[in-house]
């Protein structure tokens, strides 16, 4: 059985090289990077790519990769992101925003 886990350091990798070096963090009501010292709230970031990474033993158990880009900030950035039993509690609108 072959896992994910290259495809998801490419995928990565990839993204970097096309300027996407911040490291987001989910927060409940955000996204964040600069170890916290920059929170961007929903209405300022959009979502130009996502990728979704299923595991290979179970596929609830799985990541989504998200290109982030903020105009306001001037920043851009990826959001890795468990999604099934391992996902993050967030907000209505955090929510609506990372749907993918």
């Amino acid at each position: 059985m072959q896992t994910t886990e290259p495809i998801l350091f490419g995928t990565l990798k990839d993204l970097k090289a096309k300027g996407y070096t911040e490291d987001f963090n989910l927060k409940v009501d955000c996204i964040d990077c600069r170890g916290g010292q920059l929170r961007i709230t929903p209405s300022d970031f959009q979502i130009d790519e996502h990728f979704r990474f299923e595991g290979a033993s179970d596929p609830s158990d799985g990541a989504i990769v998200y290109a982030i880009s903020s105009e306001k900030h001037k920043l851009k950035g990826v959001l890795v992101n468990a999604y099934g039993v391992y996902s993050d509690p967030m907000t209505d609108e955090m929510l609506a925003k990372l749907k993918a």
